[in-house]
């Protein structure tokens, strides 16, 4: 009978030991594509998601344009790389349609977040991702001590914008006036789409989106022609160059002006040296925020709901302490905000906030925008060529 006993306790012993040992040993993989110090401001988020859990979790980095390759080819073999992924949300919601992601309805009140910016990962009343921060790309950011150094003043005028790139490009040791951050070419898309946004107004960019009006439109090509071009004849704009590297380089004083998103702020040594204007007139501001959403292969699909909902509601208030986002969650007060991001917010005031065009169309018009801009940018004479093969990729209505 004791023998029983004691045989009937160890048994329960094992099972218990066995069910915690096998919690213990799970563990969650976050994909996304943010490297360096990026990567480094997103940490204290997933390290506060262990303390509170005790779920551990690993971070990959994988770019979007080489996740929009793996994905679909572990999808079809009912495999995933991660079990929370952050990527473009045309993508999560192409794929929701598909059966590949886990809906989140029921994890994420519409309510605490920014009017609208869950459309993106909706189908039908189901949210099938997750918003997390946002960044703005709000326009051009110049050092302080830069201008004060060299007598230059923030223009409020196209004219007084293109007398501030004839005199820093006057100044010794400077190889451009606008640094032209490049990799798969995505930074020049982001200067283009606010050139659009400016001189179009913001409706433009909305129409471009949706395929009701054409690269080719003459408005359209003005812009190129009247606004962009002259610039990158006149050798305002650098040569494009790997967007980290270029961000090193402006901030060594190689380049006076660098058109980038918020997430700068994160990146450089002073943060309080920063400055940023948007093209004077502007109407329209660019507000990319980051999605993600959880694959239907996900070995763990409760505790990676868990790290989601954790991600889009406390992890936001961490990351935005980090410096370089924007919160997207209301109930994140503005004191988590360091100084300088609460500068980026203010610039948002009176202005339409606008979805990334090449991330809103996606697909093979998105490569062909990169791709095209690279070589807008070292041959400007060719903008009609660009302009016609951006139609010929572009949704049509």
């Amino acid at each position: 009978m004791r023998k029983g006993i004691l045989v009937s306790i160890l048994l329960i012993s094992l099972l218990v030991l066995s069910s915690l040992t096998s919690a213990q040993q799970k563990t969650l993989t976050v994909i996304s594509g943010w490297a360096g110090a990026e990567m480094e401001g997103f940490m204290p988020v997933l390290k506060a998601f262990e303390q509170e859990t005790g779920i551990k979790v690993e971070y990959k980095i994988y770019r979007a344009e080489d996740l929009a390759t793996l994905l679909p080819a572990q999808f079809s073999a009912k495999t995933t790389p991660g079990d929370v992924i952050f990527m473009w949300a045309w993508f999560i919601k192409e794929k929701a349609k598909e059966g590949h992601v886990l809906e989140l309805t029921g994890l994420i009140n519409e309510k605490d977040f920014v009017k609208g910016s869950l459309d993106a990962v909706k189908i039908g009343n189901k949210i099938y991702g997750g918003v997390y921060t946002g960044k703005v790309k709000p326009g051009f950011w110049y050092r302080k001590s830069f201008f004060q150094k060299n007598n230059l003043t923030v223009p409020n005028s196209w004219t007084s914008f293109v007398s501030l790139l004839k005199k820093i490009k006057q100044i010794p040791g400077i190889k451009a006036p606008i640094a032209s951050g490049d990799g798969v070419g995505w930074p020049l898309s982001d200067v283009t789409e606010h050139f659009l946004a400016t001189f179009g107004g913001p409706q433009l960019n909305l129409d471009l989106i949706a395929g009701k009006v054409r690269w080719t439109d003459p408005k359209v090509r003005a812009i190129f022609e009247n606004r962009l071009v002259p610039l990158l004849k006149a050798g305002y704009f650098g040569e494009p160059t790997e967007w980290t590297m270029a961000l090193q380089m402006w901030w060594n004083g190689d380049y006076g002006l660098y058109f980038m998103g918020s997430w700068i702020t994160g990146m450089v040594k002073d943060p309080s040296d920063l400055g940023v204007f948007s093209l004077p007139g502007a109407r329209g501001i660019v507000f990319g925020a980051d999605y993600l959403f959880v694959p239907a292969y996900t070995k763990y699909p409760e505790e990676a709901k868990k790290l989601a909902q954790f991600l889009v509601t406390k992890g936001q208030e961490i990351q935005v302490r980090q410096g370089g986002h924007i919160a997207t969650n209301i109930h994140v007060p503005l004191s988590s905000y360091p100084p300088v991001d609460r500068e980026v917010a203010n610039l948002m005031k009176g202005k339409t906030a606008l979805p990334d065009l090449d991330d809103s169309i996606g697909g093979e018009f998105q490569a062909t925008f990169w791709d095209q801009l690279k070589l807008l940018w070292v041959r400007p004479e060719r903008v009609d060529d660009v302009l016609k093969t951006l139609d010929e990729k572009a949704p049509k209505k």
